[in-house]
């Protein structure tokens, strides 16, 4: 009789790349979403594993806490291990994402963390006085026009704006504490500030679980032969595949970040 020789189900790894933004081709529930869900039926019915490749330094608070939110109910409901491993960047809204593992690791030169919220936009008010342009601008309601940048910032604006994005940092703090309990070995004013740190500091701080990348990761679930099933999101068509995948992603990204709007980066 011939041998039979046991062969392990290649483990699911979910690419998770990009500035997180509601717009097409930007990291979102949307595109995320099947890709996601897709890892949870393969891991449910083979090794109980999932990875999650996350490379992203945020945007928006929304879909990021999206994303978070639905991969914890999948994980929840299939019983399934989730192991986000950081690749170059894992910040802000990345690193809000990464939170939704059971577990994170990181290359020791990661960048990580980044636990803040940042918002702003441009102020030309000045300038359309100098060339004595008049700005025309009719509203219902009082703060309707709030933050125009064509006119002149006023300080209950920016009582307003402050105030937003504490709110937003305060649920941001909420979700990594939740996430992180019992693992968190730095001051939380120190991991809070907004700025970030390479995954070696990181891990003493306790924002990851241990070093390493998906490779190391997929052995050590698997052993040498273990294989893995990549998914990822579909390349660009048309013109943005002609500019070149990297080309159109920098533009999209710049155009992203120049947008007057909260985000966590």
């Amino acid at each position: 009789m011939p041998l039979l020789f046991w062969r392990a189900r290649p483990i699911p790894v979910v690419e998770l790349r990009g500035v997180i933004a509601g717009r097409a081709g930007a990291l979102n529930l949307q595109s995320a979403g099947p890709l996601i869900e897709r890892g949870f039926a393969l891991a449910k019915t083979g090794g109980k594993r999932l990875i999650l490749a996350v490379d992203s330094p945020g945007g928006s608070p929304v879909q990021s806490d999206l994303i978070g939110q639905f991969i914890r109910r999948r994980a929840v409901e299939t019983g399934v291990k989730v192991t986000a491993v950081i690749g170059d960047v894992g910040a802000s809204g990345g690193y809000w994402i990464a939170c939704a593992a059971d577990e994170i690791r990181a290359n020791p030169m990661s960048i990580v963390g980044s636990i803040g919220v940042i918002g702003g936009g441009f102020g030309v008010d000045r300038l359309l006085r100098r060339l004595d342009v008049d700005r025309r601008l009719y509203t219902a309601g009082a703060n309707k026009g709030r933050l125009d940048p064509f006119s002149p910032e006023r300080p209950e604006d920016l009582e307003f704006t402050r105030a937003l994005l504490e709110d937003l940092h305060g649920h941001f703090k909420d979700w990594v504490r939740t996430r992180r309990t019992g693992r968190l070995r730095a001051p939380e004013e120190t991991l809070f500030d907004g700025s970030y740190m390479i995954g070696s500091k990181a891990l003493a701080a306790g924002l990851i679980d241990s070093l390493g990348d998906v490779d190391g990761l997929l052995r050590e679930i698997g052993g040498t032969r273990a294989k893995s099933v990549w998914l990822r999101p579909k390349r660009a068509r048309g013109l943005l595949r002609l500019l070149g995948r990297g080309a159109s992603e920098a533009a999209l990204d710049i155009a992203e970040t120049l947008r007057p709007e909260t985000r966590l980066r």
